[in-house]
């Protein structure tokens, strides 16, 4: 697959004096995308793998080892998913193209091609059949993350791009074990912290003036922000505790 096209002819950027034919270990290729992508995982290459979406070398002991090539390739896939919510269906696709198309002299970086990135996830329409092949998600646990509140369709039949995103960390959670009926307290958890928020906001809300509008929606964002730093903090130190480090 790597071994031609545009994606191949064009490795994207990469460290000063770094060799053309140096090979990487997934866990270089992880350290290098996790600068842009602080959420990609190994699992997730290996799934992207998987799908046909890279094709690393393998060495004699069965080690993968990726190119530069390579690792344009993944930014590719993982920013069309990022920015656009592309399906990896439409995504092969456009690699094939790619793949095809005749060499062409001082090619930019790859960067993905479909509709323009939504201004706020509530804007992005993703129908079900595609939530399902970007995630891999099983349509009876959507089915179920439905009924339990953590995701809800929009008629008719479509998500935003908030549900996509949850529905991505409730896969990677179901993996180490978790079942959606676990999944009750993060709902009720940011039910409350949405009740308090909405307190904190409430005086700028009731305001007509657009400026206060404007300040509302800029506050609720670093709520958010702050909210996210304080949550990962705490579980991290907890599990600091738990494990004796």
């Amino acid at each position: 697959m790597n071994s031609s096209g545009a994606a191949a002819r064009d490795p994207g950027p990469r460290p000063t004096g770094q060799r053309e034919a140096a090979l990487m270990s997934i866990g270089e290729v992880l350290a290098h995308l996790r600068t842009e992508f602080p959420d990609t995982t190994i699992s997730k290459l290996r799934f992207l793998e998987a799908e046909g979406l890279v094709d690393p070398e393998r060495t004699a002991s069965g080690y993968r080892k990726y190119s530069w090539n390579d690792v344009a390739r993944l930014r590719f896939v993982l920013t069309a998913q990022r920015d656009q919510y592309l399906p990896l269906r439409v995504i092969r696709e456009q690699l094939d193209r790619m793949d095809e198309a005749p060499p062409a002299p001082a090619r930019p970086a790859l960067v993905a091609v479909g509709s323009e990135k939504a201004s706020d996830p509530s804007d992005t329409r993703v129908p079900r059949e595609d939530v399902i092949e970007r995630t891999g998600v099983a349509p009876a646990l959507l089915d179920e993350l439905e009924q339990i509140g953590l995701v809800t369709a929009k008629p008719p039949g479509w998500y935003d791009g908030d549900a996509v995103l949850i529905v991505e960390a409730v896969v990677g959670l179901t993996r180490y074990g978790l079942e959606a009926r676990h999944l009750r307290a993060f709902r009720a958890a940011a039910d409350r912290e949405v009740g308090l928020f909405t307190q904190l906001l409430a005086p700028l809300v009731r305001q007509s003036d657009p400026a206060a509008r404007a300040r509302a929606g800029e506050t609720a964002r670093e709520l958010q922000a702050l909210s996210q730093k304080l949550h990962a903090a705490l579980v991290r130190a907890g599990l600091r505790g738990e494990l004796g480090r």
